[in-house]
């Protein structure tokens, strides 16, 4: 069984990185939970080194804002990669010069002063999926149309957040991973830039390793995360240690009436994913 756990203290003996989830560990789209960054601004203050590494498809400075906003302190954590950080990377790099967009207009910095011209489905070479453009009232269900444009033109698609959904208070909100797994069923090709996949983790690792200047040795780093198809996944594909935290996106399937871990139904929830954690705990705590 996966070990339930208070918090940090017992886990991170022989550990000197830490990649943190933000949205789900160090706050749930209103407000930080009390005890998070105090955990890690412990744990930086023994030595270790935190990345916060995010599948926000937004830039990395605009995800410290937020932060800010929400009286996250900034003691818990050296630096930040996100999956917003790698999509404008490879718009800047790569050779495409029209793209059709989905996404909120918040998130059009990500090709904000690029060599791009937005354009219709129908002239765009390449396609950009942020999110819903208002994930308050659509589905991914509404895109169905859309997509099937983009794949009978055989449109590539970069999903700068891989997240099907995310915390936003007590309700689960849309992401644009849905949409881009929902392209890919139809045969649609998908470069992903978050986790689970690979360029966030080697960024987020390249981060740690210059800032300590010593390399990121991976039987000494942990994943910390509230999803098992990303935080999790992520950290097994990476060959590091993790520990899942139930209070949120899974809470439901994780948590009994009293806050805490459920070890019955966890144990269910576990027993029926890909990969199981290091261990588990309600939430951030040291």
């Amino acid at each position: 069984m996966t070990p339930i756990v208070h918090g940090l203290s017992g886990l991170v003996s022989g550990i000197d990185i830490l990649l943190v989830d933000v949205w789900g560990v160090l706050h749930n789209g209103l407000a930080p939970p009390p005890a998070a960054g105090e955990a890690l601004a412990r744990f930086r203050r023994g030595g270790g080194f935190v990345t916060l590494v995010s599948n926000a498809p937004r830039e990395s400075a605009r995800v410290v804002e937020f932060l800010d906003g929400l009286g996250v302190t900034r003691e818990a954590y050296d630096a930040v990669v996100t999956s917003g950080d790698i999509t404008r990377t490879m718009l800047a790099q790569g050779k495409h010069r029209t793209l059709a967009y989905f996404g909120p207009d918040r998130d059009r910095s990500l090709f904000a002063n690029l060599p791009l011209r937005e354009t219709p489905i129908a002239d765009a070479e390449i396609v950009l999926c942020a999110g819903l453009d208002d994930d308050e009232t659509e589905t991914p269900a509404d895109y169905a149309g859309r997509l099937a444009e983009c794949r009978a033109r055989a449109l590539p698609m970069i999903c700068a957040n891989p997240d099907l959904v995310v915390e936003r208070g007590p309700r689960l909100i849309w992401c644009a991973g849905a949409i881009a797994e929902d392209y890919e069923k139809i045969g649609g090709a998908v470069a992903w830039t978050g986790k689970p996949h690979g360029m966030i983790y080697d960024a987020a690792l390249d981060i740690a390793a210059l800032s300590r200047r010593a390399p990121a040795d991976r039987g000494r780093v942990m994943a910390i995360g509230d999803a098992i198809r990303t935080d999790v996944a992520g950290a097994h594909r990476l060959g590091v240690r993790s520990l899942m935290i139930a209070d949120g996106i899974h809470a439901r399937d994780l948590l009994g009436e009293d806050g805490q871990v459920d070890a019955a139904k966890a144990e269910l929830f576990l027993g029926e994913a890909a990969f199981r954690p290091t261990a588990i705990a309600a939430r951030l705590a040291w």
